[in-house]
């Protein structure tokens, strides 16, 4: 595929081991150039703090609105020290933070998925 000039926003957790495999998939799927990442420890369970909630909505407004992203993965991991909870815990956490992302009404596409122990993204 030509490259595409195109941005799209990664809101993950800080995990240095996430972050090669979540380019490369969203690279590979969306044919996307550029990943702004905003990353915080366990960030899917951090939806339920009002205040980082902002912090993080304010970044992914400047994604949107500046860069042009067009779309926002949200992703939780295997073997996450910021939120050491099951994968079925997880999946619940991405997806109830989807759908807040998807409440604030950008004009943009929000996924979710998850970075299983083989280090591969599992879309939800």
């Amino acid at each position: 595929m030509p490259p595409s000039n195109k941005f799209c926003t990664s809101i993950s957790c800080m995990d240095g081991r996430i972050q090669l495999p979540i380019i490369h998939w969203l690279q590979e799927k969306y044919n996307v150039d550029f990943i702004d990442t905003i990353t915080e420890p366990g960030v899917d369970k951090l939806f339920s703090n009002s205040t980082k909630m902002e912090e993080i909505k304010a970044k992914v407004s400047i994604s949107v609105n500046k860069h042009g992203s067009k779309l926002i993965l949200v992703s939780g991991h295997h073997d996450c020290a910021g939120n050491p909870v099951s994968k079925n815990e997880h999946v619940n956490h991405i997806k109830n933070t989807v759908k807040i992302v998807e409440s604030w009404k950008l004009p943009v596409k929000v996924i979710g998925a998850w970075v299983n122990d083989d280090w591969e993204i599992e879309r939800l």
